[in-house]
């Protein structure tokens, strides 16, 4: 295989920090979190904190002290609305974290999609009196968001769930933003109370576009906000290196933007779930491999899960929005775009373990 513009990783044993190796990346790269069961990395401020999960670790298989853990500890503080919508929901902590929320007077609120409702945990909500609200659509109710008290905001790619948090590769995301609540309280609104879901749902966000201490960040829900289009853009813009981890990518404006740029001399390398590509019609991957593109199946055995693109080590792109035609037109799905060099360089150093994990073709 061909590579192009890519980042050899090597671990060192004893120090367990990445070392780079020509051609570099074009920044500077903190070590890793040491290995446990979550790879956390809290912001110098206290308006964000970025959360990994990670399969690896000597504790995942018990379950506990994972991502899953900040946002129950969360929910336990709040003190008058939790609304989450959630695709998926089988983890205890969040379970109880709800029911006491609700016991002791907040108002809970979820929303969840169809397939998922079943769940024994999405039940004992019910059971408890919690009300929870289900799509009944065609698409996915694929979002995975929480917020809190109408100024916490919890996003990224990771399902509530014991695989979604203790066996998939997966990010999770706190921002602290009154604004940025009220896109999110906004989007729920129209499911939880409306029942609009798909394509019922109208681009009518209240601020598509934030300045959160001295960082721009842009909000985009599917299927109404033209979110690969943005996209598109953003990489069509990129100067020196677009990195991603995608678990399903058969999106082909933004592959082909991608693709346009490595030829224009921006470095492009990515890491694909492997069982996606086995499974998934239309994958990129080969599309890719074939050009020359330094991409890679990963190496969980579980999933790798995150949706992620990172451009020029300055912009993040995160969410629940997978990089194909259904979190684009059929899916309701949610996607940040944050620009911040400092929380790039969180979302850096995890492309890193999972590039460094994948098998070379």
């Amino acid at each position: 295989m061909r590579f192009r513009h890519f980042l050899l990783l090597r671990l060192v044993f004893v120090s367990l920090i990445f070392v780079s190796c020509a051609p570099q990346l074009p920044y500077v790269l903190e070590p890793l979190p040491n290995t446990t069961s979550v790879a956390s990395v809290e912001g110098d401020n206290d308006w964000y904190q970025v959360y990994f999960s990670d399969p690896d670790s000597s504790t995942a298989s018990s379950y506990r002290g994972g991502p899953d853990e900040a946002l129950a500890e969360a929910i336990d503080q709040a003190r008058f609305q939790v609304d989450a919508a959630v695709y998926d929901l089988n983890l205890w902590s969040i379970r109880d974290a709800l029911i006491a929320a609700h016991r002791r007077g907040v108002s809970v609120r979820v929303v969840v999609e169809s397939g998922h409702l079943d769940e024994d945990e999405v039940q004992s909500l019910i059971e408890t009196g919690i009300p929870v609200v289900d799509d009944q659509n065609d698409g996915l109710m694929h979002n995975k968001f929480v917020v809190i008290d109408g100024a916490h905001v919890w996003s990224g790619s990771m399902n509530l769930t014991v695989n979604g948090v203790y066996k998939n590769n997966n990010n999770l995301i706190y921002l602290r933003s009154s604004r940025l609540a009220e896109n999110y309280t906004h989007e729920f609104e129209e499911m939880f109370t409306k029942h609009f879901f798909g394509s019922q749902v109208v681009e009518d966000t209240p601020h598509p576009l934030i300045d959160l201490n001295g960082s721009h960040i842009e909000t985009y829900f599917s299927p109404d906000d033209g979110t690969a289009q943005r996209i598109v853009e953003l990489i069509q813009n990129a100067k020196e290196s677009i990195y991603f981890l995608a678990f399903s990518f058969t999106s082909d404006s933004i592959a082909e933007a991608m693709l346009e740029q490595s030829y224009n001399g921006v470095a492009v390398a990515g890491v694909f779930d492997e069982g996606q590509y086995y499974s998934n019609v239309g994958t990129e991957f080969d599309h890719f491999y074939e050009a020359g593109l330094d991409v890679r199946l990963d190496g969980n055995s579980a999933r790798m899960h995150h949706k992620l693109i990172i451009i020029d080590g300055e912009i993040v792109i995160t969410g629940s929005y997978n990089f194909s035609a259904s979190a684009e037109g059929r899916n309701d799905e949610n996607t940040l775009i944050i620009h911040n060099p400092d929380i790039a360089l969180k979302y850096i150093a995890e492309f890193e373990r999972v590039y460094a994990q994948a098998p070379r073709e």
